[in-house]
């Protein structure tokens, strides 16, 4: 496992919440980021108590998440550990309720 590797397995399991994103969850930096983040407080997430990675800050981050979930694009949620997917499948989990349970009280408000 390559040192980005480890540290973004570091982060996705030490952190109930993890969303790999363009920007923070004050300041996106891509709709998809933003869309994100807007589910995410729909389902009560308290984005305070979210743990936000900007990939833009770290080319190794940035390469190396995609490798880490076999995703091609970002942003990416974990929720204990597990991925969950990006900003189009957060939206069809939000719509069919299945998101609210997958996040259940992690970090909610």
């Amino acid at each position: 496992m390559s040192d980005a590797q480890q540290r973004i397995d570091d982060l996705v399991k030490s952190n109930e919440l993890v969303l790999f994103m363009k920007g923070n969850a004050s300041f996106p930096m891509c709709g998809f980021s933003g869309r994100a983040i807007q589910i995410l407080k729909a389902v009560g997430v308290d984005t305070r108590a979210l743990k936000t990675v900007n990939v833009l800050d770290d080319a190794e981050i940035r390469q190396g998440i995609k490798e880490y979930s076999s995703w091609p694009t970002i942003p990416q949620l974990y929720v204990k550990g597990e991925f969950i997917g990006g900003s189009d499948i957060m939206m069809e989990m939000y719509e069919s309720g299945e998101l609210q349970q997958v996040v259940g009280g992690s970090a909610a408000a």
